[in-house]
């Protein structure tokens, strides 16, 4: 591996860590402006990340090593997916066929030792809020290898360079709209799950952390901040022809197409109450028939 590969992935990497915790902020700011509130500062997380940084973990008598090497393995995982999504006309320094697959598999496992740090305490309720996000996460990745799916068909490519860089063509109106329901499902945004509530009967993500305190909650934290941004960027890309500008214009179409995802995810919170649990199977396979109907639309263009 030459030197200048090495400085482009520490590049990436720190642009990746330092830009992550923004995106939260900016959606409690926007709730907090259709609420008529101040709300928190937009760099909140960044402060709350440093404080818990500084604090020492408090451990179960019943947990094991697993208990904190957990969310260090997700940590890992989302980063190396990260650095696998291509940043417009800056590319991927990672790039390679079928990285894609990598990509689901990563985001997978990140889901894993996340559910598995939660069972290591022994807790009722984190047990329960693993179920749910493991139950939920069925009719998610399903969805998200559909897009991909219908990605690889209008490019006839396994690349994420490749097949990130036009329009998803007719399907993207159906592909953006499934998408975004698959964010907030994985980023447990509202309607699927809140992330300010304290009521742990009515938990998913939440209820898996409730034991984790000092570095290891500040790398949850982190953690879901990159998966926010991760997404954000994803569908962005997937949705706009950043490869037919130049390079300054899909810079800006990038940056501003992250930004109207935050926000969205922001109004959706303030506009929308969460969904009954029964009713979230139903939303979540109405994101992959939108999905599915874009991959048709795609392989049927692509046969014309």
């Amino acid at each position: 591996m030459s030197l200048r590969l090495i400085l482009d992935l520490i590049a990436r990497l720190a642009l990746w860590l330092l830009l992550a915790p923004l995106l939260p902020g900016i959606i409690n700011k926007v709730k907090a402006w259709v609420a008529g509130r101040r709300g928190p500062p937009v760099l909140q997380l960044y402060y709350d990340l440093a404080r818990l940084w500084q604090k020492h973990a408090v451990l179960s008598t019943l947990a094991s090593p697993g208990f904190v090497i957990g969310p260090a393995v997700a940590w890992v995982a989302l980063a190396g997916a990260a650095l696998l999504m291509p940043l417009g006309p800056a590319g991927s320094a990672l790039s390679f066929r079928g990285d894609m697959l990598l990509l689901i598999y990563l985001l997978a496992l990140a889901r894993f030792c996340t559910a598995w740090a939660a069972m290591e305490t022994g807790s009722a309720f984190e047990g329960m809020g693993a179920a749910r996000e493991v139950s939920f996460a069925v009719l998610a990745e399903a969805t998200l290898i559909t897009a991909l799916l219908a990605l690889c068909v209008q490019t006839e490519s396994t690349s994420l360079v490749t097949m990130l860089a036009p329009a998803a063509g007719a399907g993207a109106v159906l592909l953006a709209a499934g998408l975004f329901t698959v964010l907030l499902a994985e980023n447990c945004r509202v309607p699927f799950d809140d992330p300010n509530t304290h009521l742990e009967l009515t938990m998913i993500h939440e209820a898996m952390v409730l034991d984790h305190s000092g570095p290891p909650l500040a790398v949850i934290l982190h953690g879901a901040a990159l998966k926010l941004l991760l997404f954000s960027l994803f569908l962005t890309e997937a949705v706009l022809p950043l490869g037919q500008l130049s390079t300054l214009a899909a810079t800006g179409a990038l940056v501003g197409g992250v930004l109207a995802v935050t926000v969205g995810v922001g109004l959706v919170e303030s506009l929308l109450a969460r969904l009954a649990f029964r009713r979230v199977p139903l939303l979540l396979t109405t994101a992959f028939l939108l999905c599915l109907f874009a991959l048709l639309m795609a392989w049927k263009g692509g046969a014309e």
